[in-house]
């Protein structure tokens, strides 16, 4: 493949990584507060808080976590950073398993930053 086309191809990654991010920042707030809110609803059994509130913080945080990566390994990618393309390789990896779309999404990076063109982009 020319150098344009994979230039165009680490493009889409890139947006893809930034979209599904961006996505999933979303989701945790909304995980969030959905779980608060089901709080809420069992104030007086002790055992159903104390899941809720533990449920409600570690899911969040988690998605959260990957999704802050993920959106800084996207804009890493946008400017051919070396360590962008490793990042996202483990984020697309990683990504597989949320089938169906991060399964395409996954495959579809690893493909992308694995082309000999693609990582002579990156050793500018």
């Amino acid at each position: 493949m020319e150098e344009s086309t994979m230039k165009k191809h680490v493009t889409l990654v890139a947006a893809l990584q930034i979209g599904f991010s961006t996505i999933g920042l979303i989701g945790a707030i909304v995980i969030f507060f959905v779980f608060n809110f089901a709080g809420s609803f069992v104030e007086n059994d002790e055992a159903a808080t104390m899941v809720l509130n533990f449920l409600g913080t570690a899911l969040p945080l988690a998605v959260g976590c990957v999704s802050v990566v993920g959106l800084i390994g996207g804009i890493g990618l946008l400017s051919y950073q070396e360590w962008s393309r490793i990042l996202v390789m483990v984020i697309a990896a990683v990504g597989c398993l949320n089938v169906p779309f991060g399964t395409l999404k996954g495959v579809y990076s690893i493909w992308v930053l694995m082309q000999d063109e693609s990582i002579k982009l990156f050793k500018r």
